[in-house]
């Protein structure tokens, strides 16, 4: 059956709101190929997959089972994957290009041996594939040409806004029997370990980071006590971490953690692209710094030429105020 796969990420079940990304995607690329969307879980599933199909317009879904398959692991959840080619005959397989997703659709490109591209922003296909993907963790995009019919693909995480469908669909489930090997089960999720409860970074809709503007560890009190008035969370730069003020836990960046707020406030941050690569996906950016030429600053969309200091404590009055707290 031929189509647009698209591969949903889940943990035990449980749909991950990134898949939403890839459901989007692979809904726009179909319809440019005059193709129908199959959406593809691996393992155990439940009512959480179903759900997501119909909301956003697929009504075909593919499960690929094995007794082996007992939770994610990327070789086997890779094979699984890659077994598409000889059960189904898809025309591509899209994924979200997440850690989880980029690692899978690696090892199916490896042990299927067709090609793969990674973190795509635009995907069209006449003669060739026609891509732009983003290099160097989003700080510059490349345009790609790849020859063949079929190729593994990844949309960049956050790059397409989740868009649910007008009209949901009614789902009909398949079940796929994969072979396995059984030695593709030494990498396997055995046990996890919740560090926090509710909103994390990745998915706050507010984020407040600190930058070696804050001055101290201590310093980040106003900024955790805005964050709470506003159901946000605080992060930091990679400066702040190498200073020992805050968790790596907390970075925002390249080598932290990617945000997509629809509200960011960077409250003495110079800027650096590391940085900048982390949180340029935020819908609204502020930013709160005395250098009025700091990158940060010339590349939000609202600023405050100000000291933070000076500016966090006054937000927080007015916003207590207003609230009739204080």
């Amino acid at each position: 059956m031929p189509g647009v796969y698209v591969l949903a990420e889940h943990d035990r079940g449980v749909t991950d709101p990134a898949t939403h990304e890839a459901f989007t995607a692979a809904s726009a690329l179909a319809a440019n190929l005059g193709e129908s969307v199959v959406a593809v879980c691996v393992g155990s599933f439940d009512s959480d997959f179903e759900i997501a199909c119909s909301q956003y317009g697929i009504s075909e879904g593919i499960i690929l089972k094995s007794p082996l398959i007992t939770d994610y692991g990327p070789e086997i959840w890779g094979q699984a994957v890659a077994d598409l080619l000889k059960l189904c005959d898809p025309r591509v397989i899209v994924a979200v290009g997440t850690d989880k997703g980029n690692e899978v659709l690696a090892q199916a490109s490896a042990r299927s041996d067709m090609p793969f591209v990674a973190n795509c922003v635009e995907v069209e296909h006449k003669a060739d594939w026609a891509i732009t993907r983003t290099q160097w963790g989003g700080s510059l995009l490349e345009d790609v040409t790849v020859s063949g019919d079929f190729l593994f693909l990844s949309y960049a995480h956050h790059a397409v806004e989740p868009v649910p469908s007008a009209t949901p669909s009614e789902v009909t489930l398949q079940l796929l029997e994969v072979e396995v090997d059984s030695a593709l089960t030494r990498t396997l999720v055995k046990e996890r370990t919740s560090l926090t409860e509710g909103a994390t970074l990745s998915t706050a809709s507010v984020v407040i980071s600190g930058g070696r503007g804050v001055g101290s560890a201590d310093a980040f009190a106003p900024l955790e006590e805005l964050a709470e008035l506003l159901s946000g969370k605080v992060g930091c730069s990679r400066a702040v971490t190498n200073n020992g003020w805050r968790s790596h836990a907390d970075q925002v960046g390249q080598t932290g953690t990617r945000i997509a707020p629809e509200i960011y406030i960077a409250c003495g941050i110079s800027g650096a692209i590391q940085h900048w690569v982390g949180a340029m996906a935020s819908k609204n950016i502020l930013a709160i710094n005395t250098d009025p030429e700091a990158n940060m600053v010339t590349k939000a969309g609202y600023a405050v030429i100000a000291d933070l200091h000076e500016v966090v404590p006054a937000v927080i009055d007015e916003i207590k105020r207003r609230r009739g707290t204080t």
